[in-house]
């Protein structure tokens, strides 16, 4: 079995990178990525400075991504462009997206991986809990696609991948409203801590491991590819524990996918 290739946690560039695509893979593309500053988008717009592409990360807190960005710029060499941005507002994802535009002139990917989610059972769950997620997950998805659509690949062309997860495969408890809305639109790294219980690849998966997936697919390797949902979990959608009280040996988390 391939060994996964090295990762490090909290949201931190990697200590040292070998190559497994060619290195100008993305040479002088630009993504915009939401939620770039941390997790799995951190870590997706790294892989993607590391192949020659300059990233524009977006979140809801200024301070955040600039430090991410900091962070990104020093260990790859690549421009990256902070803004503050929240995917619900359409008119803050038409300025980001113009102001993007403005630094770069263009932008070839777009990476959709601003998310909101948290455990709660169904009969807990409020109307603007239930909102809340769906409208960042789903609407969000949709606002910024549709205002880089029209401001950008509609006349010049693009490449969109909208990072999701396979809540929307089979029922899971306390995720009712994140089944909706990752339906909608198509796991995150927990806590070193848990276990990864029957997994049919034994071991939890890496952000590095979700990155090199979507370096894949906004690459011209998949030139031919579309429409496509490309599960990345090592299995553990078909074996994942379904019950309270083993999802409870979880910790609460707010997932990031």
């Amino acid at each position: 079995m391939a060994q996964p290739p090295p990762d490090v946690e909290g949201d931190d560039c990697l200590p040292e990178y070998h190559h497994l695509f060619c290195p100008d893979l993305l040479q002088d593309k630009v993504a915009f990525i939401t939620g770039g500053g941390s997790g799995i988008g951190f870590r997706i717009a790294e892989i993607f400075m590391r192949h020659g592409c300059h990233t524009v990360i977006v979140g809801r807190s200024l301070q955040k991504v600039t430090t991410a960005a900091k962070k990104l710029v020093a260990a790859t060499g690549k421009r990256c462009l902070p803004l503050s941005m929240d995917v619900r507002v359409p008119p803050e994802v038409m300025t980001a997206v113009d102001q993007a535009l403005q630094e770069f002139g263009k932008i070839n990917i777009l990476i959709n991986c601003a998310a909101g989610n948290f455990l709660c059972p169904a009969s807990a769950l409020s109307f603007n809990a239930f909102k809340t997620v769906v409208d960042i997950d789903t609407i969000g998805t949709f606002n910024v696609s549709s205002v880089l659509y029209k401001k950008f690949f509609r006349d010049h062309g693009g490449v969109i991948v909208n990072i999701t997860a396979t809540l929307s495969m089979r029922g899971q408890v306390l995720q009712l409203h994140a089944g909706a809305a990752k339906a909608a639109v198509g796991g995150s790294n927990a806590s070193s801590k848990l276990k990864h219980f029957s997994n049919p690849i034994p071991r939890l998966g890496t952000k590095t491991e979700i990155a090199h997936s979507v370096l894949y697919l906004a690459s011209p390797l998949a030139s031919y590819v579309s429409g496509i949902v490309l599960v990345v979990d090592g299995g553990s959608w078909m074996t994942f524990p379904n019950g309270i009280k083993q999802l409870l040996e979880f910790e609460s988390f707010s997932a990031k996918l």
